[in-house]
């Protein structure tokens, strides 16, 4: 997409650990220009971040007189320049107030993440706050579901952000795979995992609460030695054990409540899948979009004159 520079409201920049996107936003919402790259943080903390920043605004055809909003790692400690986080109970239509000004050209700030300070069940994230402000209205109540490498289980009471929960199922499901005897139990020719038949048994069994995780991981490769399953098969139940396990966690701490799930993708369906196969009735928005949208309202809050 493409239009005249001057159009342009401010720059939204979601700045992940791998990977950096940003828009060429107007003021009513609408994306001018894309620019996408793999200067994630981690590639940023010896290239240094405002030299990536700038080769995106030209690519974006945008001058140092267009405010930049990033959300994201590059407000981590180890990032561009640390946004603290703020503190639940947090107003997702407050998130702005946190926005940290960084001293560079231009005006470029950075979205803070949150944090749930208690010392028995501490929690932190950090740029999904901004997907789900640009998920759900001010007033919205119930959970909000992110998977990934590190998924996300978010309460939300009235717009504000009450509690959250991590369940590394992402990584675990990598490094089990890799580095562990289930390294034999799985056939790549398998992945990505899809729906089926061994997914939805595993994904039951774990969400049931009656199997232990730990012992069912083994199970799973006894079985195939035994002949009672399939290689083909063990990405799946191996999936379905972890996807079943985070799912009862968090269904034990938040219990059942209108559910919205952000994601795409092969893991966003079949976490969709998983979710509806439980009985959750689940509204799906799609991350990437949830994320230009939530930088978009936070813009909003801080630059009013140039959303009028």
């Amino acid at each position: 997409m493409s239009g005249p520079a001057e159009t342009a409201a401010f720059v939204a920049v979601d700045w992940g650990t791998s990977s950096f996107r940003a828009w060429r936003m107007a003021a009513d919402g609408t994306p001018l220009a894309y620019s996408r790259g793999p200067e994630g943080m981690l590639h940023c903390a010896s290239a240094g971040f405002a030299p990536v920043l700038q080769r995106h605004l030209e690519k974006l055809g945008v001058s140092g007189a267009v405010p930049v909003l990033i959300c994201g790692m590059a407000g981590a400690r180890q990032g561009w320049v640390e946004a603290p986080y703020l503190t639940t109970p947090s107003r997702l239509d407050r998130l702005h107030d946190g926005a940290v000004r960084v001293d560079t050209a231009g005006d470029v700030r950075i979205l803070p993440g949150i944090a749930h300070r208690d010392p028995a069940s501490p929690e932190v994230m950090r740029g999904e706050e901004t997907q789900i402000l640009g998920a759900i209205d001010n007033g919205f109540s119930g959970l909000v579901c992110i998977p990934g490498t590190h998924s996300k289980w978010v309460a939300i009471e009235d717009g504000s952000i009450a509690g959250l929960t991590t369940f590394m199922t992402g990584e675990l499901f990598s490094v089990i795979t890799a580095h562990t005897i289930l390294t034999h139990a799985i056939d790549a020719d398998a992945l990505p995992v899809r729906p089926g038949a061994a997914f939805d048994e595993a994904l039951s069994a774990a969400a049931s609460g009656t199997t232990e995780l730990s012992s069912a991981l083994f199970r799973l490769r006894a079985a195939q030695l035994l002949g009672f399953e399939q290689r083909a098969d063990g990405a799946a139940r191996l999936s379905g054990l972890l996807i079943g396990s985070e799912i009862a966690g968090a269904t034990k701490r938040y219990g059942r409540q209108p559910l919205r799930l952000l994601a795409s993708g092969d893991l966003g369906a079949l976490y969709e899948h998983a979710l509806r196969h439980l009985g959750f009735d689940v509204v799906v928005a799609d991350a990437e979009q949830t994320a230009r949208r939530g930088l978009m309202k936070a813009a909003a809050g801080l630059w009013k004159e140039r959303f009028r």
